[in-house]
C-alpha cells in the first residue's frame, strides 16, 4: 500500500511538471500505470497521440501489441508496470531530444527507486540509451544484462513491428525469454539452503561416550 501511495503522489507530481517545454504542447502527462510490485518494468520512448489525450500509457496499436506480448508470458498488463522515457508526448511524435530525456530523468529514478523491478525491459533505443550507452538494439536486443542494480533486457518497441512487419516475430521470441530470465533472478535471491547435519555412527557415539567415563 505504501508504495502505491507513493506512485500516486509521484503521478500528482508528474503532472504538474514543467521542466521542459513538452508540458506548454501536451494534453496530459502520462506518469505511467500498473502494478507498484511489479517484478517486470517496460520503459517505452515517449507518450503518442493516444496516450496524450487519455494520460495513460501504451493505449494506441503499439500498446495493443504490448499487451499480447504480456500475455503471451501468462500475465496481464496490471501485473507489470509500464511507463516511458520522457512523460509528455514530443510534438508530432518526434524523437525525444537529449534535453528531455535528461529533464524526465528524475521521475524515472524515483519511479525505479519505489518499484523496485526485478527486470526493466527497454521499448525502443531511447529507453535502452538509459541503460545500454553506446549500443546498438540491432546487437543487443533480446539480451539480459546486468545494470547496477538492476536486470535490464532490450528489446525493440511493439510499434516497430507496426512499421516493419519482419520485426513481429523478433520481437515475440524476445518476449518469450522473459519467463526464464525472471525465475533465474528469483533462484538467485533465495537464501542458500542450510548444510546437512552429519550425524555420528552408533558406534562412533558410544566410543565417545566412553572418553567421558559413560
Amino acid at each position: 500500500m505504501a508504495d502505491a501511495a507513493a506512485l500516486e503522489a509521484l503521478a500528482r507530481e508528474i503532472a504538474g511538471c514543467k521542466r521542459c517545454a513538452l508540458a506548454a504542447g501536451r494534453t496530459y502527462a502520462v506518469p505511467g500505470e500498473g502494478n507498484p510490485n511489479a517484478e517486470i518494468m517496460f520503459i517505452g520512448e515517449g507518450p503518442g497521440f493516444n496516450e496524450d489525450q487519455t494520460g495513460k500509457p501504451f493505449c494506441g496499436a503499439a500498446g495493443q501489441f504490448l499487451t499480447q506480448l504480456i500475455e503471451s508470458i501468462g500475465l496481464k498488463r496490471p501485473d507489470v508496470y509500464i511507463t516511458n522515457i520522457v512523460k509528455s508526448r514530443p510534438p508530432g511524435n518526434r524523437d525525444p531530444l537529449p534535453e528531455e530525456i535528461l529533464a524526465c530523468k528524475p521521475w524515472l529514478d524515483r519511479q525505479l527507486e519505489i518499484i523496485k523491478p526485478k527486470v526493466i525491459v527497454t521499448l525502443g533505443r531511447f529507453s535502452m540509451g538509459r541503460f545500454f550507452p553506446g549500443a546498438t538494439i540491432s546487437r543487443i536486443h533480446g539480451q539480459a544484462e546486468k545494470c547496477g542494480d538492476y536486470t535490464c533486457f532490450a528489446m525493440y518497441h511493439p510499434a516497430a513491428a507496426l512499421h516493419q512487419g519482419s520485426l513481429r516475430s523478433v520481437i515475440e521470441a524476445d518476449m518469450l525469454k522473459l519467463p526464464k530470465i525472471l525465475e533465474d533472478i528469483r533462484k538467485s535471491e533465495r537464501p542458500a539452503a542450510p548444510a546437512a547435519q552429519i550425524q555420528p555412527a552408533p558406534a562412533e557415539t558410544h566410543s565417545q561416550l566412553k572418553l567421558f567415563g559413560f
